[in-house]
């Protein structure tokens, strides 16, 4: 489904009341649990209206910068930044959700916090730059996959001023623009990639989606296959038809004993689960 969630802004400020540290993102989870009855479910945690930063910490050329937000039932998240000569870089994620939060896991047959820790390379940055990424991009681990878009970070800030200057995420590449829900006057194919001048005439109906081959692999086996062509018919103030195009989709996801789970994601913040 498309993206719902709500943005985070976070500065941090050091001893002198200047800006450290400094972002402003969204984010989502996909999480598979066990139910009370034994079977395993799939849920969507999202950001709340109301997040705290408890436990950020500005850092400094020995001690790593850490980025904390909480929210919701007892959830939380953060990531780790260290700096490196004239670098920063993220080092690893920690998600802890709260299976307690029964708008979220009803059924919840594990009780409490859960904590999922993720290496994650964010690429190197250099020092007064701004990281930003308007892609969307997933970090799957265990049974959580974590999603990221419109993403804009600075840590280790100097002179306590965000800087203006910007490292793009290589998915922004080569032409960068903030993510947008796609309108039935840019969406002509599934290989349409940039947008083409508004047409005169009524827009040309959407033809046939693409046929993908999607598989994921347990091991050596391969455990999931779909070979289908999709097309999202989305309800709004009018018709919106987008075709998934298989050349830029990216299949993740989990296998189990008795489930498994597909994750497409085409790169233009929309993802699909069966």
């Amino acid at each position: 489904g498309f993206f719902q969630s709500y943005a985070v802004e976070v500065d941090i400020k050091d001893a002198s009341n200047a800006t450290c540290l400094y972002a402003d993102w969204m984010m989502r989870f996909l999480i598979t649990y066990e139910a009370n009855n034994g079977e395993y479910k799939s849920t969507t945690l999202n950001l709340s209206s109301n997040v705290t930063h408890n436990g950020s910490v500005c850092g400094n050329d020995t001690q790593a910068a850490l980025l904390a937000v909480q929210f919701g039932e007892g959830h939380s998240w953060s990531i780790n930044i260290t700096k490196n000569n004239e670098t920063y870089q993220g080092d690893f994620t920690t998600l802890t959700y709260n299976t307690n939060d029964t708008a979220v896991f009803p059924d919840a047959k594990r009780k409490g916090p859960v904590t999922v820790v993720v290496k994650h390379l964010l690429h190197s940055v250099q020092l007064n730059t701004v990281f930003v990424c308007h892609s969307s991009y997933l970090i799957a681990a265990e049974n959580v996959t974590q999603i990221f878009w419109n993403v804009t970070l600075q840590a280790f800030v100097q002179n306590g001023t965000v800087s203006k200057k910007e490292s793009r995420c290589p998915a922004d590449a080569p032409t960068s623009a903030p993510t947008v829900p796609p309108t039935i006057a840019n969406v002509t194919t599934a290989s349409t990639t940039t947008l083409s001048p508004a047409p005169t005439t009524a827009p040309k109906p959407v033809e046939n989606p693409d046929t993908g081959n999607y598989s994921l692999k347990s091991g050596n086996k391969t455990c999931f296959l779909a070979n289908v062509g999709l097309q999202l018919n989305i309800s709004q103030d009018k018709p919106l038809l987008i075709n998934i195009n298989p050349k830029t989709t990216v299949a993740d996801g989990t296998c189990g004993n008795t489930t498994a789970t597909l994750k497409l994601n085409d790169g233009n913040s929309t993802l699909i689960g069966f």
